[in-house]
């Protein structure tokens, strides 16, 4: 039998599909932000994609940094001055759209099935012993 070159489990392909989904919206996202910024932002859905590539082969520890980033992009989101206007103004709607999709939205689901794929997979192995 052929061993597939990705390993995706149940618990992470939820994981998978919010990663994907963020560096859509991401990219989709990047042309409307600030052009001061652009640079950070690919870099930043670079990394997106890449916890989705090693998600997707079947590692757990990038799990853990989804987590960790997740807080950071809503704790970072919530303290910039330009994001809080522009959500209480909705002065610039899509960009603001992104902004709330993407980056509050899409990360606290990304915080909940990490969550739940550590739990499910922690569970599993608890099983087996």
């Amino acid at each position: 039998m052929i061993k597939s070159l990705f390993d995706i489990k149940r618990p992470n392909f939820q994981v998978l599909i919010i990663l994907i989904s963020i560096t859509i919206i991401g990219v989709m996202g990047i042309p409307f932000g600030d052009p001061r910024f652009v640079i950070y932002a690919v870099f930043l859905e670079l990394i997106y994609a890449s916890l989705a590539i090693l998600i997707a082969k079947g590692y757990r520890k990038p799990i853990y940094v989804c987590i960790f980033l997740a807080i950071i992009i809503i704790v970072g989101n919530s303290f910039v001055n330009a994001h809080i206007n522009r959500i209480m103004t909705f002065s610039r709607p899509l960009n603001t759209l992104v902004l709330i999709l993407g980056g509050y939205i899409l990360q606290g689901l990304l915080i909940y099935t990490s969550v739940m794929a550590l739990r499910i997979t922690n569970r599993s192995k608890s099983m087996q012993q």
